[in-house]
């Protein structure tokens, strides 16, 4: 406390040294002001004086300067009427060209002319009454534009629903002379082409800027020699026209969805077939055209606008359109049994495919669906040849070939693969083993070739995959439709043993000829046939089936010619001695045996050898059948000789060896059983044939008698039945101990 005491004791003394030292200021201050207020009021006097005087100066000057304000006044006024006035002329003005150019429908122009009126100058000379007025029809004339460009637009939509076909034609000809000539080309430089080709993309690019293309539609130019692309054949101006006035009037979703709206309905009116479509190939190009013309229109839109379609738009488009697309085309084209017709058809889908890849449109599964009806080509291929496979085998004599000169014998190997040392070595005339069907079939089995390599053309495939579709449906052709023509034929009734034998060795040279068939397709496709995956050619099991059926019907018809020479056969059993010579329908028939057999001196040697040893067989068993028939109640000794000749005949038939290449006496084992019956009916007596065919009569009158189950009941009937079975065992007896005796 006493520091802080001390402390303002200081301060205290500070402040009291500087009150002091200001003091005297402040007194000569106060002196200095009582000094001048005496000098103010003098001057306040003079400043009143002057006042008034001035005042009374300035009066006159006063009246002239309100003049001179009212003058300056009328002339800003003035000056601000020639000002409103420049500001009004020019909307007028713009007024009036907006009604010029909504008269001559420069639409796009008057929305401009009234972008420009609304922005820069209505809004300088808006408060007029006739500027309101302008402003309120302004929203009149936009609608009648947009009324106007839609109603453009609905008449391009409708030309261009109208007229697809005719855009879609040009632009798959121009495809298909693009791929022509890139083809040639090819060709002389021997370089692959394996870009996409684009129809006019070129042309569109550069020509961006210019929007307006003439209408050409009513105008046939097909004989014209300048070549229009499909874009010149529309005049798209319409959609340029709206797109712009939409937009400028913001509503340009409005007109994009609009315009995708109405193409996808004709999208689906153009991929509607017509129910006849498939039944000419005009119905299929005009189905294709309208397409083509329609997805080329989208296209140049596409690239030629921003925003009216977008890609992700066409490609949703293209795919709806792909499903349609192929589901038509797999049902209209299952009606096609003409395979020039489905060949056609190909060669459309073909064009078609290019000329819409060009634009950018994937079309892999169009060629998904050509080999779809690749399969079906190759059938309707399959059924035309079989028609001619038939006509072939009808119109053939079945008879080997004659050839009269050198001449004739090139000309018959220049169609068919022969070749045979021995004949060359032979003298003309001459034959040749085939009949005339030979080379014909082996002709149409090439044709078939070059028929089925026409479809795989222009596939995009490689030449291993076409070799392999060629390999592919010939096997069809060999093992289906030619084995299925084969088999018909050898089962029909009017083919006889010669036809049969001559079919066998037609089998055989075709047989031999599917190595040059191969040969063929490889020299075709440039394959070569070591490949790993070169499928081969199934012919040889189409013509051994064939073979062995032919074969197997040989044998069929020979049993049923000696049936019918057994049928005509008129033993007398109870004879009482036989003629001394064979019967005559056993002569005839060995000696149509003998005629057979040298027909088949050209058939593979056991084919020959079974067919004889089969008819000696059946012979032998028909005549054993014959003896034992159970409705041949006695025979006679005279009957039993003469029974006896005809298999002496048969046996010597057997030893001349009719067909080569039996070993000993195997065909004479055919006629054993016979040969043993013969030796035991000729060591029996007269009495023991007798008694044999006693036995054989009761027999047959006890087993008659067994059959007859009524009889069992009846007393009498059995003892009847008893005494004959004893008379029978007695009967039996005694022919065995006779035979013993023998």
């Amino acid at each position: 406390m006493e520091k802080l005491d001390a402390c303002i004791r200081n301060h205290d003394r500070e402040i009291e040294k500087m009150c002091n030292f200001h003091h005297q200021g402040f007194v000569d201050a106060i002196t200095e002001l009582l000094k001048v207020r005496a000098d103010a009021e003098k001057l306040k006097v003079q400043v009143t004086d002057t006042n008034r005087r001035l005042q009374d100066a300035g009066k006159e000057v006063i009246a002239q300067t309100e003049e001179i304000i009212r003058c300056r006044v009328q002339q800003r006024n003035i000056t601000t009427v020639v000002e409103k006035l420049q500001l009004c002329l020019p909307v007028l003005e713009m007024y009036s060209k907006l009604k010029e150019q909504m008269k001559v429908k420069r639409y796009y122009s008057a929305l401009k002319t009234m972008e420009q009126l609304e922005n820069l100058y209505l809004p300088r000379v808006s408060q007029y009454r006739f500027c309101q007025i302008m402003i309120e029809n302004l929203p009149k004339l936009r609608e009648e534009i947009k009324e106007i460009s839609m109603s453009d637009l609905k008449d391009f939509l409708e030309s261009i629903r109208k007229h697809s076909d005719r855009i879609g034609e040009t632009a798959m000809k121009q495809a298909q002379q693009e791929k022509t000539f890139s083809t040639t080309l090819q060709k002389h430089n021997n370089v692959n082409y394996g870009r996409n080709m684009h129809l006019g993309r070129s042309k569109i690019l550069d020509s961006k800027n210019e929007m307006t293309l003439k209408r050409t539609f009513e105008e046939d130019d097909d004989h014209d020699e300048e070549v229009l692309t499909a874009q010149d054949l529309v005049d798209f101006s319409p959609v340029y026209r709206c797109l712009h006035i939409y937009s400028v009037l913001g509503d340009g979703e409005i007109f994009e969805n609009y315009y995708r709206k109405q193409r996808r309905k004709q999208a689906r009116l153009v991929l509607q077939p017509q129910s006849s479509m498939h039944e000419t190939v005009e119905g299929y190009r005009r189905y294709f055209s309208q397409i083509v013309g329609f997805f080329v229109v989208e296209d140049h839109i596409l690239h030629v606008t921003q925003g009216l379609v977008t890609r992700t738009y066409t490609d949703e488009l293209w795919n709806m359109a792909l499903s349609k697309i192929i589901a038509v085309l797999r049902t209209h084209s299952s009606y096609c049994n003409d395979p020039d017709l489905v060949l056609e058809l190909k060669n459309l889908i073909v064009v078609f495919a290019d000329t819409l890849q060009g634009y950018g449109f994937p079309v892999n599964r169009l060629f998904d669906l050509l080999f779809e009806i690749r399969d079906q080509y190759n059938e309707t291929l399959l059924k035309k040849w079989s028609g001619l496979f038939r006509d072939i085998f009808e119109a053939d004599n079945y008879s080997p070939i004659p050839v009269a000169n050198e001449e004739e014998y090139k000309i018959v190997i220049s169609k068919f693969p022969f070749q045979d040392s021995e004949l060359d070595k032979q003298s003309f005339p001459k034959k040749l083993p085939m009949s005339q069907s030979v080379p014909q079939i082996y002709i149409q089995v090439k044709e078939f070739i070059y028929a089925s390599l026409k479809f795989s053309e222009s596939l995009h495939r490689s030449s291993t995959e076409i070799d392999d579709m060629l390999r592919k449906s010939t096997n069809l052709l060999l093992t289906r439709t030619l084995s299925s023509c084969l088999q018909n034929l050898i089962k029909k009734p009017h083919i006889g043993l010669t036809e049969l034998v001559q079919i066998i060795i037609n089998t055989t040279h075709l047989e031999l000829a599917c190595k040059y068939l191969e040969d063929f397709i490889s020299n075709i496709t440039n394959i070569s046939q070591v490949t790993v995956h070169t499928a081969r050619l199934y012919g040889l099991s189409t013509f051994k089936d064939a073979r062995h059926a032919a074969e197997g019907e040989i044998y069929t018809k020979l049993n049923q010619k000696i049936d019918e020479f057994i049928q005509i056969a008129d033993y007398d059993w109870t004879m009482s001695e036989s003629d001394g010579r064979a019967s005559g329908y056993l002569m005839d028939l060995i000696n149509f045996l003998r005629s057979t057999f040298q027909v088949f001196t050209h058939l593979p040697g056991k084919v020959a050898q079974t067919a004889c040893m089969s008819a000696c067989q059946h012979l032998s068993t028909s005549l054993m059948q014959m003896l034992l028939d159970t409705e041949l109640k006695q025979i006679s000794m005279g009957a039993i000789q003469q029974f006896n000749l005809d298999v002496i005949q048969c046996e010597l038939f057997a030893s001349s060896e009719p067909v080569p290449g039996f070993q000993g006496d195997t065909l004479q084992l055919a006629f054993i059983d016979l040969r043993q019956v013969r030796h035991y009916c000729t060591s029996l007596d007269f009495r023991s044939q007798t008694l044999t065919l006693l036995e054989k009569e009761v027999t047959l009158l006890a087993s008659s008698k067994k059959n007859n189950i009524f009889a069992q009941f009846r007393k009498n009937d059995r003892d009847k039945q008893k005494l004959i079975e004893t008379v029978v065992k007695q009967l039996r007896s005694l022919v065995n101990g006779m035979s013993q005796h023998t």
